[in-house]
């Protein structure tokens, strides 16, 4: 009786050609997020944080509340307490990780495919199986791409710290406008109060004429009908201050008792100067965020493009190596022999040529290319926008306070002056009054779009959204009164 054992063990070549890469940067936990606080830090002077446990979701907790203590919420304090406490901006810096580890797992080598069989179970004379074959094989084809799909990984891993970056730089533009909208509300409210008190003293005036005789029904009428439009302006206003409260608050991330913050009841008066910005664009162009990730993802799409043609014809190729023993039984007496073995296997590309993956790679070229074109000549445009609006509305706010307001407040004068004299009657002067006051909201809403515009010069050079359009926004605010915080 003749036997045979088989065993082919087959040794991985890309264990021994493959180059270690270092993975210390994507292991990390806070892998890539120091260029994310960077850039927040040189755009908007706050900090963020990456909440990964308890212990840092405590240390966060109290510094909230540290910032939330204060008696009344000022735009820089809003900002800061949205990047610590957003928790969309936490799933944002979660989406980094998740790149990072999309690196991490590039660097690593593809495991092996182990296989063992037995076959001749039982054959007599040879205990209990006559072969035994084990093989381990390894495609070289991953081994060869190793370099290029790193890279394309790290492309996309800077990419995803753009990102994170920009998803930060909106938070704060978007918290910086609605502290804006919702501090000019309040500012708003008090002139509707001032408007109501002087309307509702022309509505009880003409009431009491109507009962002397002294005024007609008509001109009573007209009287009391201002005075039940403004009342219904002012719940409008009250309404949707209270929904503008709400934006700041869920741009926080605030729930519970530390919803009853307050905000200022004025917007900080205009500058004395603008800020210069000749070189608008060129700035724009060298700062963009979002600029950036489009030219990162220019860059890992032609790497997907070269890779792509690297392996048109050959998508899989594995190497087999090893040795081989042969054992015979013979006349009591065992022999062994050992040999060296390689097979190689790979795809023949006789259906697919790998063109349609070719024009597929090219289309997606083209098109991040002309993405990326279109994204440099948007940003231009978007900052030459933002700086105009920024410079025309403040050019507008400053009318309606040097020249529109005080010119309400001289007629308002000279009225109560004939009226003391006795040459106006009291209707003049309220109406002079009412006339006064809307020229103080027109210049509330022209000083309103000016801060409006202002916070969206940042965004138009740094990246994080253009804002919304000077004079699209209504603001308004609840209020008791006119005076103190909201």
């Amino acid at each position: 009786m003749r036997g045979k054992l088989k065993l082919v063990t087959m040794i991985t070549l890309p264990l021994l050609l493959g180059a270690c890469v270092s993975a210390s940067e994507y292991a990390a936990t806070n892998a890539g997020f120091s260029s994310v606080t960077g850039k927040t830090a040189e755009v908007t002077g706050k900090q963020t944080v990456w909440v990964q446990n308890r212990q840092q979701a405590q240390v966060v907790s109290d510094r909230v509340k540290t910032l939330m203590a204060k008696k009344s919420m000022d735009v820089e304090t809003a900002v800061q307490v949205a990047l610590l406490n957003n928790k969309g901006l936490q799933a944002a810096y979660a989406d980094l990780g998740d790149s990072a580890a999309n690196a991490w797992q590039s660097t690593m080598l593809v495991n092996p495919t182990v296989s063992v069989g037995l076959t001749g179970i039982g054959t007599p004379g040879l205990e209990a199986f006559k072969t035994v074959e084990g093989m381990i094989a390894s495609n070289i084809l991953a081994l060869a791409t190793r370099e290029r799909n790193i890279a394309i990984a790290d492309t996309r891993f800077r990419q995803a710290q753009l990102n994170a970056a920009l998803r930060t730089l909106q938070l704060a533009a978007d918290t910086r406008r609605a502290w804006i909208n919702a501090v000019a509300a309040w500012e708003t409210v008090g002139q509707l109060n001032q408007a109501q008190a002087a309307a509702d003293a022309a509505s009880e005036l003409a009431q009491k004429l109507g009962d002397t005789g002294a005024m007609t029904k008509g001109a009573q009428a007209r009287e009391h009908v201002f005075y039940a439009e403004l009342a219904g302006q002012k719940a409008k206003a009250r309404l949707t201050a209270r929904l503008a409260k709400e934006e700041l608050t869920r741009l926080m991330g605030l729930w519970g008792s530390d919803v009853d913050y307050q905000v200022p009841n004025r917007l900080p008066s205009l500058p004395k100067g603008l800020m210069k910005r000749d070189l608008i664009e060129a700035e724009a162009l060298r700062r963009r965020v979002d600029l950036q990730i489009a030219k990162l993802d220019l860059e890992a799409t032609a790497k997907s493009y070269k890779l792509t043609e690297a392996t048109r014809y050959v998508t899989d190729l594995e190497i087999l190596t090893g040795f081989e023993t042969e054992r015979e039984k013979e006349d009591g007496n065992v022999e062994a022999e050992t040999t060296g073995q390689a097979e190689l296997e790979f795809v023949i590309p006789i259906f697919d040529s790998g063109k349609a993956r070719m024009r597929k790679a090219e289309l997606a070229y083209m098109r991040a290319a002309n993405l990326l074109a279109e994204k440099a000549v948007n940003v231009r445009s978007e900052a030459r926008s933002a700086y105009q609006a920024y410079r025309a509305n403040y050019d507008i706010a400053r009318h309606y306070r040097n020249s529109v307001v005080p010119l309400r407040t001289k007629i308002e004068e000279e009225s109560l002056l004939t009226y003391n004299a006795m040459i106006t009657n009291t209707f003049e002067l309220l109406a002079d009054s009412r006339d006064k006051v809307n020229s103080i909201l027109l210049a509330v809403n022209a000083k309103r779009d000016f801060w409006l515009a202002e916070a969206n010069l940042a965004p138009a050079i740094y990246g994080g959204g253009a804002g919304t359009v000077a004079g699209e926004t209504e603001v308004a605010a609840a209020a008791d009164s006119g005076g103190g915080g909201h």
